[in-house]
Formats: structure tokens, sequence, C-alpha cells
């Protein structure tokens, strides 16, 4: 554990203190679902990162429209 979590959980628990039992109990059951979860999300929202695009236009049109799309101006720098 870094001293930075160290002094993190060192603070948040100085907080609890004021909770209640059921409020504390409430906040353990928290702490474990997403512990539980946190895995579990992370593959699932990298694999479905995959496809976020979707077009039923070719690569090469979706490309050009890009391309065509892109605005320069000229600016002349005096030095």
């Amino acid at each position: 554990m870094t001293h930075t979590e160290r002094h993190i959980i060192d603070t948040y628990s100085g907080l609890f203190e004021g909770l209640s039992s059921l409020g504390k109990l409430e906040l353990l059951e928290r702490l474990a679902k997403s512990i539980r979860k946190d895995g579990k999300s992370k593959e699932k929202d990298f694999f479905s990162s995959f496809g976020a695009f979707a077009s039923d236009e070719p690569a090469e049109e979706i490309a050009k429209e890009i391309r065509d799309s892109r605005k320069f101006r000229k600016k002349d720098l005096k030095i």
C-alpha cells in the first residue's frame, strides 16, 4: 500500500466515525459490491469499446469525408 493510499484511508476513516452502525454497514455493502464488480466491469468496458463506431459507409468513404471537411486558413507570420 502506498503512502498516499494510507493517507486517504486514514482521512476517510475519520469521517466514518460519525456514521451510525447502520450507515457503516451500508457503506461496507457498497464497498464489497464495488470490489466484486470492479474486475468484471473493466473487462466488459474494454470489450464493449470495440465496434463503437457503426456506419454502413465503407472506410474509404468515411476517410474521404473527414479529409474533405478539414479547413485550413493561411496566415502570414511577420517575424
